[in-house]
């Protein structure tokens, strides 16, 4: 229940409002977001390297609303590219379709991510295209298959809770696809998505064998100690190497387990958030987690 009232609040503009203007929420958005500012992300990301975990770079905001806005965002990713050329890390680039205009041009979104995933190619990484609301599935999964052809590293995320999406990967099995499996962090109505914990988590291990089957380089995105186990026997079952997957977390979650696993020599990445709109992403990641919600309930009360 807290959760969906969480999610809830990360799609209403008063209560954003209310939130960021807080002192004491500085705490918490630090230990969930590198900071305001791309060099934070550098930073935070230079230091992942250091003990063997790649990065996911994320610019934080979505729903753009106007032709400008959306080639503001994009200037911002190529510049991210850019610093991520200059510097050398590993790390790959996160970005949400509707930063680069989706719910209002779809084909200047498409030319948008043409140039972002052409110039991420010449830099020596890669694109990773997050998902996002059930309105726009189906329009991401279209900008995915036209593009995927000519740039074959690009990586989807799909959202495990969605009805749709045992459907949505068959339908794509022809192309061996990317993707990034995730359990799904917005707030979707009962027909369109699964909403009890146990359903999500078999249906997340259902796609995690069905990509070890029939994708590609498969991206598993949990902090689920169980999921990940599963998805580890899957792969071993499947003939999958440890450097044939990833397994991908949150920055300023679980840190221990993701230095353990990639001590033990499998690939581990860390989505790395920067920016100053943050308030959205906070609360889904509040949502996901009771144990998050503890630490900002300590944050505001100062202990």
């Amino acid at each position: 229940m807290l959760g969906r009232i969480l999610l809830w609040a990360a799609e209403k503009s008063w209560i954003q409002e209310t939130v960021t203007r807080w002192r004491v929420t500085r705490g918490v958005v630090d230990r969930f977001v590198a900071g305001s500012d791309l060099e934070d992300a550098i930073n935070a990301i230079k230091e992942l390297n250091g003990v063997g975990i790649g990065g996911i770079l994320d610019l934080l905001g979505e729903g753009v609303t106007d032709p400008d806005g959306a080639a503001v965002a994009a200037g911002e990713y190529l510049a991210s590219i850019k610093r991520i050329e200059e510097t050398g890390i590993d790390t790959t680039v996160s970005v949400k379709l509707t930063q680069l205009g989706l719910a209002f041009d779809k084909g200047a979104c498409i030319d948008h991510l043409r140039r972002l995933a052409a110039e991420a190619e010449a830099a020596g990484t890669s694109v990773e295209i997050d998902m996002e609301q059930s309105d726009y599935v189906s329009d991401t999964l279209d900008v995915y298959r036209l593009l995927q052809s000519d740039f074959p590293k690009l990586r989807l995320a799909i959202q495990a809770y969605l009805r749709r999406t045992p459907v949505d990967l068959e339908e794509m099995a022809d192309i061996r696809p990317r993707i990034r499996l995730v359990k799904g962090a917005y707030a979707e109505p009962e027909e369109l998505a699964l909403h009890k914990k146990r359903e999500i988590k078999a249906q997340f291990s259902f796609l995690a064998d069905w990509l070890f089957e029939k994708g590609s380089d498969p991206a598993l995105a949990t902090h689920d100690g169980e999921l990940i186990e599963g998805a580890l026997k899957a792969a071993r079952l499947s003939g999958v190497g440890d450097e044939d997957f990833e397994i991908q977390m949150l920055y300023g979650i679980r840190a221990d387990l993701q230095r353990k696993l990639a001590g033990m020599g499998f690939r581990v990445r860390t989505y790395v958030p920067f920016g100053s709109t943050w308030y959205p992403y906070l609360t889904r990641r509040l949502a996901e987690r009771p144990a998050n919600v503890r630490f900002f309930l300590r944050a505001l009360i100062g202990r």
